[in-house]
């Protein structure tokens, strides 16, 4: 998978932290596969693998199911219409993009311009989404307007290879430790996924540095 020795005892130091978590809070293990599966998912997509995606797909299946019955309408609208598919296309797009040599992506970064306009719109979007998840009944309807809109800019720039994802992410995963942190709070359930969260904001942070390392 091209990951580091260090790299490989804390991805598995992870996996085992969220198996032990999800028994001892006594999870559904539908909860417990979608958080391995975006967990493989974040790793892999750091590394630059297009094996990513397909853990992915999986992930993402599972949380368009769980964030429905959890009455998230925003994420399940972001999971089931956009991040499977655009995870498929994510397939066919880095294969066309990948250094022979390490057999991982060759990596991007947006322009002045470019980062204004997206980040702008985004935050544009963000608004108006927040405003209709109000409407809807959505438990959280700012946080997972911003959640939704921002994920979507955040997929895009990853299927773009872009580095400015890892700053969308940071921003994304710090607002969905607080989302499913009140999903816990109000159910009782879902504790694995806060945790998730939690480590895939700091993946980000990793993440970050690591392509910024590189581009240089």
């Amino acid at each position: 998978m091209g990951l580091t020795r260090i790299e490989k005892i804390v991805f598995i130091l992870i996996l085992l932290s969220v198996v032990l978590l999800s028994v001892i809070s006594k999870d559904k293990p539908i909860v417990l596969i979608a958080a391995l599966c975006s967990i493989t998912y974040t790793i892999l997509a750091g590394k630059g693998k297009i094996l990513c995606f397909f853990s992915g797909i999986t992930g993402s299946f599972l949380y368009s199911y769980l964030s429905f019955v959890n009455s998230l309408f925003g994420s399940f609208i972001l999971y089931a219409f956009y991040y499977i598919p655009i995870q498929i296309i994510g397939i066919f797009n880095w294969r066309k993009h990948l250094n022979k040599k390490t057999d991982s992506i060759i990596k991007t970064k947006l322009t002045k311009k470019q980062r204004l306009f997206y980040f702008s719109l985004a935050f544009i979007l963000s608004a108006i989404v927040s405003f209709i998840l109000q409407k809807t009944g959505d438990i959280t309807p700012y946080k997972d307007g911003f959640v939704g809109v921002f994920s979507v800019l955040g997929q895009y720039l990853t299927l773009k290879r872009c580095i400015e994802q890892w700053y969308v992410w940071f921003f994304v995963n710090l607002l969905s430790v607080f989302i499913w942190l009140k999903v816990f709070l109000l159910t009782g359930s879902g504790l694995t996924v806060v945790f998730m969260w939690l480590v895939y904001f700091l993946l980000s942070i990793y993440f970050l540095y690591s392509w910024k390392k590189e581009l240089n």
